[in-house]
């Protein structure tokens, strides 16, 4: 009686193989696919966000452009200010020192004399002072306007640099050339599966 019923068939040994490998080439293929179309898509996104960052420093840069602008404008009136307290402390005192000669021609005292040339010269020391404090109290304020303006100045110079790097790195990106490359990498993938699933394909036919 024969036995060749018994055992399993070569034949379908190396079907079930071949029906293996060929799965397992597609799921490759398929995984090789879908790594290009993610390589794509995460290279666009990088491109977004890179261009988004690039709008919002710009945006960064003009509000300190305008904040630079409006300290310089605080900086010009402050000493146009100080300018009109000075000028009108020098009329007020000359109006003084003229209604005190005044009186003092009319009680009959000669100025410039005396007691009264000390008076008339501590008066004018003191408004030289008050002047020249009154000046510099004007001069500090606006400076210290002026290092406002400055520093958002440099504010909008590194926020315009950096929106530039910005769009030169989004610019570098290859959405193209990133799905290329995931392709290339998962090509060597899909020969590997390609090529083990010849090798079971001998193997199961030298045993057919």
């Amino acid at each position: 009686m024969s036995s060749g019923g018994v055992g399993p068939s070569p034949g379908g040994g190396s079907g079930a193989g071949s029906a293996m490998g060929s799965a397992g080439v597609v799921m490759a293929t398929g995984g090789m696919i879908m790594g290009a179309i993610g390589a794509y898509y995460g290279a666009k996104t990088m491109q977004y966000q890179l261009k988004s960052r690039a709008m919002s420093l710009d945006y960064q840069k003009e509000v300190s452009l305008l904040n630079a602008n409006l300290a310089e404008r605080e900086a010009r009136s402050t000493l146009q200010a100080g300018e009109r307290r000075i000028g009108q402390y020098t009329m007020q005192a000359g109006a003084y020192n003229a209604s005190q000669a005044a009186s003092l021609a009319a009680r009959g005292i000669q100025a410039g004399v005396g007691s009264t040339a000390e008076t008339v010269a501590s008066a004018k020391t003191i408004q030289k002072i008050d002047t020249l404090t009154m000046n510099a109290n004007t001069v500090r304020a606006a400076e210290a306007y002026r290092m406002q303006s400055q520093q958002f100045k440099n504010e909008a110079l590194f926020a315009g640099v950096s929106a530039e790097n910005m769009r030169a790195q989004a610019r570098s990106i290859n959405p193209w050339l990133s799905a290329a490359t995931s392709l290339l990498g998962g090509a060597g993938s899909v020969a590997s599966q390609w090529a083990n699933e010849m090798r079971a394909q001998e193997y199961y036919g030298q045993r057919g």
